[in-house]
């Protein structure tokens, strides 16, 4: 089966890894878009890979998109993947800490998927949003992490708001809490912690929910964790 998809945050660890899986069915075509691809780099292997710079942390995500979307056309599955993460005590946080962390981690995602919803494919299109252990209510919170995990405790909230406006369309959301991955941004976050789990085994699961989750789920957080970390 033919796919357009578009993966947000993709030029390392769990985002680049999905961009590879997706990849390797020649059916597929994969936009990878991150404020940090200048070219193809580490995914020039795949001739349905079109690396995109695209930065979320920036106000004019809609002039961003707007290349990519009349190349991919319709879409089929959006993956919201992209994450800023400060690790510093509460009382040291700066405005542009703050700012860029809500920039990224939700803001710039919502202006993106307002453009995307825009291009839904007729038979349906999927978002997955990314989120974190650190923003699902009740579980372990982690000093250092107050603009990162209440950022990304807003994306799931957001996830929740969208389903419900969208629910009488074929567009559904989901939201994914993950756990301790190995990653670079967990190592910034955890400095020497090794997690049990590796960045394709993550992706693994979050291509295959991406292509079958909205036969099932539509608004609902999901913690995909054995660690936290």
């Amino acid at each position: 089966m033919s796919r357009t998809i578009i993966v947000v945050g993709s030029s390392q660890g769990i985002g680049l890894e999905i961009v590879r899986q997706f990849a390797a069915d020649s059916a597929n075509k994969v936009w990878a878009l991150s404020r940090f691809h200048q070219g193809t780099g580490k995914l020039d292997e795949f001739q349905n890979v079109y690396c995109r710079k695209v930065d979320v942390s920036k106000p004019d995500i809609t002039a961003q998109m707007q290349s990519v979307l009349e190349e991919a056309g319709t879409v089929d599955i959006l993956i919201n993947n992209a994450g800023y993460l400060v690790n510093k005590p509460f009382e040291n946080l700066t405005y542009q800490d703050i700012l860029t962390s809500y920039q990224t981690n939700i803001i710039g995602i919502m202006l993106l998927t307002q453009e995307v919803v825009k291009k839904a494919a007729e038979n349906g299109l999927h978002i997955v949003n990314i989120s974190s252990m650190g923003g699902f209510q009740g579980t372990m919170k982690f000093p250092g992490l107050a603009a990162y995990s209440s950022s990304k405790a807003a994306l799931c909230n957001f996830t929740e708001l969208f389903a419900e406006e969208y629910k009488a369309t074929n567009i559904k959301m989901n939201c994914l809490c993950l756990g301790a991955v190995q990653t670079e941004m967990l190592e910034q976050a955890f400095p020497g912690y090794i997690a049990p789990t590796r960045p394709a085994e993550m992706a693994n699961y979050i291509v295959d929910f991406s292509k079958n989750g909205a036969a099932f789920f539509n608004g609902k957080i999901l913690p995909v964790s054995i660690s936290t970390p």
